[in-house]
């Protein structure tokens, strides 16, 4: 076959006359899987991490590869675009496009097999990187490119874009890590391909059919395009722009598998790989060093790649900057050497006298004036691995700043000239005035990342951008680089292809893709064939979102929602399946709606103006997204840019239900404060009732309570009226004077609590107060998006505290979610109220407050083992150092769980719907932590949420708080909770005589009114 003779693809602009009814009917009844096609999931799927947005068709999620094999027959039928997905984080817009996508990461997430001597396996393409090698992990293997977005990427995604991260240095691209590939072509046409050596070439060649012409195909480009890839392929390990052809010279094995990989979706779907895999070091050590600038330590790589280094990254002084703005590694940036650049050089070795040897052959052969520092264990190379890792993130919203873009953050040069393209890169910022922006990546294979301050909203900016990358292009030429060093192409760079490869390669690209979907239905306009790299911009000249009123004051981004709304990037950090807490919802449905990143892309389209979803508070798409949101404002800390979704989905119920009924939850158990005065009136009464089966059927149906939910159980003395009863505060307060707050929970469901606290701060010292007028800091009605109340409800607070306030005197918060109220939420809801900031400056929790006044008090000897579980607001808002402190000096080797959200989250898990939700995030790991707990363990919750969720799942355990364990050694005594029980039947009869005694009289009375008659 002659190449001029193969097909180009058909033009990109022919519109796909597709009729979605019909298809989405035909998926529904063929396809074994999830078929979306509402206006919500079209919604989250419409962009990826890059600057592009494109709204799909429909979104398919297959429970198996059979089912995906149907889903594309059923798109072939009917002529649909197709895009598989992975994690969705691209960069350059090849995971958003107007098709068919195949989203393979909740269902198809399997490694099928493990071939530990020859070092293989066989996965599923929707599996997540860090999955599967914490299941190779036993075989001593793991996989060797390791993207900074490891704990949520997919092999698949990996695989469409021919991914690398740091460990790229060591191991190669993935290109350089594959054995196979099963793959299915839009025809339907279904093989494993990898290298194909002459003799099963000719034979692949000489068959019948669609895979026979695929392979006569591809040697005929082979032949007529070999030299041309020879010439005008960069020979640097950091090419990933352009398809694969090197791939099918004979120096290469004739891979298909290669030639495949990094193609984007454009080509093919891939079913599954084989995959080659490298033994986990067995040893590594970090050396980092400092040098004056980032052009100087680009200037330093081909020194440092003389020490054979696992991996090697470059850092300059502005991500450094920001990090430190953004409040993100604090301890990892206190670690860095002394300059304003730097290098992290990782080696790995068989053995630790290995990597000593090789770190500190690196640090004698550095010059004098570079500062170094140097680190063997694995916690602190982690925390400063993390500087490198966290900048996509870190460069991104930063304060004070102006937004900044992706758009050139891959480009790749050759090593020995990379100090000299930073310079020119720079001097080429300052042409089109875009000041000094943040260079970092892999260095050490001349690998560059870059954020820039690109106006992307009016004309005249989208113009310059484009002028600027035309520009950085030619530049990258000159310098013999890639336009892409590990993003892909996609759109960002697939109309730049020609200036890096000329039109000839361009060409064999097109070829190459006529070959294998002659359709132009494999995720077209991109690569080849591309859409302008300035069209279909997430915003761009004509974005014009609505900027409605708000409740809070979104201080973090011009006080606009839209801006809010438009924050997240895309990096899909809330994806990840381990550590921190973002996001417990994902984790459990594994939605992309369900997580962070698919609620922020709703929001956005609620805003944008010209979109699936309504620019309207009542969009029922946004509503059913943020259902499932636990509020546990994880992402405040974890999300890379702080994406607030608590305050954001209280603010969208604020304004979704005002003027109408709300669900009954928000009624039970947003008034909560307001119904437990009520109930302190008669608390052993009401218990009692509840515990009746009939009553607590009636009172959860009215309540829209779950029914596999235990009604809480009231204390018989609140704490409030055991503080009154005490006569006030004991002791010398030689400290000074504390507020204890008496929050709902504490106060009226487990006193025990604030009883424990008093006792903990006056053996320290401190003069305890606790307000005599009934307070509230409004948590359940932000909760439930019921903001006017809670503005008035904290407005009555600053009245009862405003004296206290101004004298300084610290407000202690036993529960973690009513002091983030305190420090966070009231700020935003009050904000120009000085009191209200005096509230937020002067709350501390206990922790807090005995490490910060109470500095020469040595906390009782505990001396236990403890499993604690951090809530989730203490851990975004407050943090957990000082409390790790106090259970370290008090002897308690604590287990401070990094296993997310305990799921119950205040209303969330008590509202009927969310029970199997909320028990799932529970499983995911703290209850399995409580259950492998020996009863000697402590088992520490400050929140009540976590407390509860741990007592109703049958664990047998009872959590304590930090208070009552240091109560407890206080004392001498064992620390037990101290909780209300459920009294029995005889509590009922006060009730019974009263209601007897009514209707006595009210005979009585009726007899008279007959006898008169």
């Amino acid at each position: 076959m002659n190449p001029v003779d193969l097909p180009l693809p058909v033009p990109r602009r022919v519109p796909a006359a597709v009729d979605t009814d019909a298809l989405e009917r035909d998926l529904c009844a063929r396809v074994d899987g999830e078929i979306r096609f509402d206006a919500g999931t079209r919604a989250a799927y419409s962009t990826d991490g890059s600057n592009y947005r494109q709204v799909p068709v429909g979104v398919v999620i297959p429970r198996t590869v059979e089912a995906a094999e149907e889903a594309v027959a059923v798109c072939r039928e009917h002529d649909a675009p197709l895009l598989s997905r992975g994690g969705g984080t691209s960069l350059a817009g090849e995971c958003c496009n107007t098709a068919v996508v195949l989203d393979w990461s909740k269902y198809c997430n399997r490694l099928l097999s493990v071939d530990a001597e020859n070092r293989r396996c066989v996965v599923e393409p929707g599996i997540v990187l860090d999955d599967l090698n914490r299941q190779l992990a036993e075989h001593g293997l793991q996989y060797g490119p390791r993207p900074a977005t490891h704990p949520n990427c997919t092999i698949g995604g990996m695989i469409g874009n021919n991914s690398c991260g740091s460990t790229a240095q060591a191991y190669g691209k993935v290109v350089d890590n594959l054995h196979r590939l099963e793959v299915l072509t839009y025809d339907g046409t279904r093989m494993w391909v990898g290298r194909t050596d002459i003799a099963e070439l000719e034979r692949l060649m000489s068959g019948e059919g669609r895979a026979a012409d695929l392979y006569r195909g591809m040697a005929a480009l082979r032949d007529q395009y070999a030299d041309l890839v020879r010439e005008r392929f960069p020979e640097i390990p950091r090419r990933v722009s352009g398809y694969n052809l090197d791939s099918l010279l004979p120096e290469q094995g004739f891979d298909v598998a290669g030639l495949l990989t990094g193609s984007e979706s454009t080509l093919v779907t891939v079913l599954r790989a084989e995959l080659e895999l490298v033994p986990v070091p067995a040893h590594t050590s970090l050396v980092v060093l400092g040098y004056r600038d980032i052009c100087e330590a680009a200037d330093h790589v081909p020194a440092v790649l003389e020490h054979q280094p696992a991996a090697l990254e470059g850092v300059d002084h502005q991500l450094v900057h920001f990090q430190q703005e953004k409040h993100l590694n604090p301890e990892a940036l206190k670690m860095l050497p002394g300059g304003r650049a730097y290098l992290l050089v990782r080696f790995a070795g068989d053995s630790e006298e290995e990597v000593e040897e090789r770190a500190r052959a690196l640090i004698d052969a550095k010059p004098d004036d570079i500062d170094h520092t140097w680190y063997g264990d694995e916690q602190h190379m982690h925390e400063l691995w993390l500087v490198r890792e966290s900048g996509l993130g870190a460069t991104a919203h930063v304060p004070g700043q102006p937004d900044t873009w992706e758009g050139w953050e891959d480009s790749a040069v050759p090593v020995d000239r990379l100090g000299d393209y930073l310079r020119d890169l720079k001097r080429l910022y300052e042409v089109f005035d875009y000041g000094n922006p943040s260079v970092y990546g892999h260095f050490g294979h001349g690998c560059v990342h870059t954020r820039i301050p690109f106006d992307l909203e009016s004309e005249e900016g989208v113009a310059r951008m484009r002028a600027f990358v035309d520009r950085a292009a030619d530049l990258v030429v000159e310098y013999g680089g890639s336009l892409s060093g590990e993003h892909g192409d996609g759109q960002a760079r697939g109309e730049l292809l020609v200036k890096m490869f000329g039109p000839e390669l361009i060409e064999g690209f097109e070829r190459l893709k006529g070959l294998f979907d002659p359709g132009n239905r494999m995720n077209p306009g991109k690569v080849v064939r591309p859409f302008p790299l300035d069209e279909n911009l997430r915003l761009g000249p004509d974005y014009s979102p609505w900027e409605p009123d708000t409740a809070f004051s979104y201080p973090h981004d011009d006080g606009k929602f839209s801006r809010a709304a438009a924050r997240c990037v895309g990096v899909g950090k809330c994806r990840s399946l381990e550590g921190g807490v973002m996001c417990p919802s994902y984790r459990a449905t594994r939605e992309e709606e369900h997580s962070t990143r698919g609620r922020a892309r709703l929001l956005f389209e609620m805003v944008r103006n010209d979109s699936p979803v309504p620019s309207d508070w009542r969009s029922h798409e946004v509503r059913d997204a943020l259902d499932l949101c636990l509020a546990c404002k994880g992402c405040k800390t974890d999300c890379p840019v702080n994406v607030d979704m608590a305050t954001y989905k209280a603010e969208f119920l604020h304004h979704h239900y005002k003027g109408r009924p709300r669900p009954l939850a928000h009624y039970s158990m947003g008034w909560l404060p307001a119904a437990a005065r009520i109930v302190a009136l008669a608390p052993r009464t009401v218990n009692a009732l509840a515990a009746l089966p009939w009553a607590a059927r009636v009172a959860k149906t009215l309540g829209g309570i779950a029914p596999e939910r235990d009604l809480p159980v009231f204390a018989h003395q609140r704490f409030t009226d055991w503080w009154r009863a005490r006569g006030g505060p004991r002791g010398d307060g030689h400290r000074g004077e504390v507020v204890v707050w008496p929050d709902t929970f504490t106060d009226n469901l487990q006193p025990a609590i604030g009883r424990a606290a008093v006792e903990v701060l006056e053996a320290a010292g401190f003069r305890v107060k606790v307000p005599q007028q009934t307070v509230c800091c409004g948590l359940t009605w932000i909760s439930t998006g019921q903001l006017g109340v809670a503005k008035r409800v904290l407005g009555h607070t600053i009245d009862v505290l405003r004296e206290d306030l101004r004298r300084g005197t610290p407000v202690v918060g036993l529960e973690p979610s009513c002091t983030a109220v305190f420090r966070s939420d009231a700020p935003e809801l009050l904000p120009k109220d000085p009191d209200i900031e005096r509230l937020r400056s002067q709350t501390r929790t206990l922790a807090e407050l005995l490490a910060e006044r109470a500095t020469d008090w040595d906390p009782p000897a505990v001396d236990a083992r403890a499993v604690v579980q951090r809530h989730c607001h203490q851990y975004a808002v407050m943090g957990f150092d000082a409390d790790r402190k106090l259970l370290e000096r008090a002897g308690v080797d604590a287990d401070v769980l990094d296993e997310g959200c305990c799921g119950l989250a205040g209303n969330f898990g008590f509202e009927k719907g969310h029970y199997e939700v909320s028990m799932a995030c529970a499983e995911a790991g703290l209850l399995p932590a409580v259950r492998n707990a020996d009863g000697g363990t402590l088992v520490v919750a400050d929140g009540f949420s976590c407390r509860t969720q741990v007592e109703q799942a049958g664990t047998g355990r009872r959590p304590l708080h930090l208070a009552e364990v240091l109560a407890a050694a206080l004392r001498g005594a064992d620390a037990e909770a101290e909780r209300p029980s459920p009294p029995g039947l005889r509590a009922l009869l006060p009730l019974a005589a009263a209601s007897g005694t009514a209707v006595a009289l009210a005979v009585l009375a009726l007899r008279r009114l007959t006898s008169r008659r």
